[in-house]
């Protein structure tokens, strides 16, 4: 029985990574708010508007604690997860949590090219976009650290990039 838990800021490669990592170990692969968006069938945006930040990361813990009963499974967090309730230690908890690191000027590269993607970013200019994400990993990092073990995340640019990644990962992870 083996479940990894993928942590870290919106860019950081993990639904990417988390595929590719599925698909060379075999394992199941979920994105917790894509698992969140078939059940409640609503996107997560649609989900904060409706009912709110508070009633959405109360779904999202429940949606945590079920999925965290699967084995052999990658689960690719939403970047806030981490930080709500005491999700960090029950993840802890529940499986191996591997908190995938960028720098900041390489979660703004990818960020601003995808940016339209993700309501919260899509009308922010340069400056904002970099500021709203130095304010909010400030923030979101001393959750991500609470995680068993960091993963640089940096070259995740190309296919081969991403391969050679999930790779090393998989090696890392001994699985």
């Amino acid at each position: 029985m083996k479940r990894i838990f993928l942590l870290g800021y919106m860019g950081t490669g993990k639904t990417t990574l988390g595929r590719v990592l599925s698909d060379i170990t075999g394992f199941t692969f979920v994105d917790l708010d894509c698992f969140i968006e078939q059940r409640y069938c609503s996107s997560v945006s649609q989900l904060f508007q409706l009912h709110g930040e508070a009633k959405f990361r109360e779904i999202e813990q429940h949606i945590l604690h079920e999925v965290a009963d699967f084995e052999q499974t990658i689960i690719s967090c939403g970047g806030g997860t981490p930080c709500f309730f005491d999700n960090m230690d029950f993840m802890n908890s529940k499986g191996e949590t591997i908190f995938l690191d960028s720098s900041i000027k390489v979660l703004f590269d990818r960020l601003k090219v995808g940016k339209y993607k993700r309501p919260i970013l899509k009308d922010m200019n340069d400056e904002e976009l970099m500021t709203f994400i130095e304010k909010s990993l400030a923030a979101r990092k001393p959750f991500y650290l609470k995680a068993n073990q960091t993963f640089n995340a940096e070259l995740l640019d190309n296919k081969e990039q991403i391969t050679a990644a999930a790779i090393r990962l998989k090696e890392m992870l001994n699985i």
